[in-house]
């Protein structure tokens, strides 16, 4: 084995985690991809010889090709940064891709990669708050509070000082916690509630549905560039007047792991319509998150998953 091939391999062993890192500083699957790639491009044009530490150096690396990503995207006034929608009318409605993987003991299980990804996920509901950050203020938050980066690391990719880099992420902190719920700690009562919810959904149960939902509940529902479909709703009633008409819209409505929990993909004529990801706290939703983009769908959701979906019985 010669030395860029064993180098090759020591990447490869980080991939996981620097997939992780850049997923949550981009809320885009395709971008980090696209960002750790370009990470490894720079480690195999450097000399790697003299890093002590090739973990947290791939790390800060990837921070700083996500971070110059999200500037280029503020400048060019992208509507992932600006917490927009598709829909120009539907401010507020925008989705970053969610990690989709068979339920454990159903179809063939995910791959390695996405397997290791699944097991530390973060919700959409927290992508959806960090995409409201700037991105110094992001990258200070994930590189930190979520990867244990110290900020005198984190410092020189943002070009400040470690003191005004713990601001960053101070103020970043306080806007997370003010606005993403925290999800249910117990994962099987976070089932048997979305199990509970889609059920009274088909049915049609008005009452059911309004006692799995928190008062409060949000749901965001990003349609991409389909009209009418992109909508930010709060309250349990026009909550629940929404999920009847995006059940009405489903051919059908199969469990799945969205972003690390139960959640659900619903199918139209054997085609992806929408995935939706469910936050529970103390027994009831109070945040749903929904991507029925079609183009981001089929880029998402592979033929032989769709395949095997339209071929169970709900």
């Amino acid at each position: 084995m010669d030395g860029r091939e064993l180098l090759a391999e020591r990447f490869e062993e980080h991939r996981p985690r620097l997939k992780a890192v850049a997923y949550r500083m981009l809320g885009s699957l395709s971008e980090a991809e696209d960002a750790v790639q370009e990470t490894w491009l720079k480690l195999s044009r450097s000399d790697s010889e003299g890093v002590e530490n090739l973990g947290g150096w791939l790390t800060t690396v990837v921070g700083r090709v996500c971070l110059d990503l999200l500037r280029s995207r503020k400048q060019r006034g992208e509507q992932p940064l600006d917490f927009q929608g598709s829909d120009p009318n539907a401010p507020g409605t925008y989705v970053p891709d969610p990690q989709v993987s068979a339920l454990p003991g159903g179809r063939e299980a995910a791959d390695p990669e996405q397997e290791a990804l699944l097991t530390d996920s973060v919700g959409l509901a927290l992508l959806v708050v960090l995409d409201t950050l700037s991105p110094a203020e992001r990258l200070a938050f994930v590189l930190h509070d979520m990867f244990a980066v110290p900020f005198e690391d984190i410092a020189p990719i943002v070009e400040r000082a470690p003191a005004a880099t713990r601001q960053l992420a101070s103020r970043a902190r306080r806007r997370v916690r003010d606005a993403a719920p925290e999800p249910e700690p117990d994962r099987r009562r976070h089932r048997e509630v979305v199990k509970a919810f889609l059920a009274a959904a088909r049915g049609g149960d008005f009452d059911a549905l309004l006692a799995l939902l928190d008062p409060d509940v949000v749901l965001r529902a990003d349609g991409g560039e389909v009209a009418g479909l992109s909508r930010l709703v709060r309250g349990a009633t026009a909550v629940v007047a929404g999920a009847r008409s995006f059940s009405t819209l489903a051919g059908s409505t199969h469990l799945a792991i969205v972003n690390g929990r139960v959640g659900q993909i619903a199918l139209h004529n054997g085609k992806a319509f929408s995935v939706g990801e469910f936050t529970v706290r103390d027994g009831r939703i109070v945040e749903i998150n929904i991507l029925a983009d079609r183009e981001r769908l089929a880029t998402l959701l592979d033929e032989r998953t769709l395949a095997e979906l339209a071929a169970e019985t709900d």
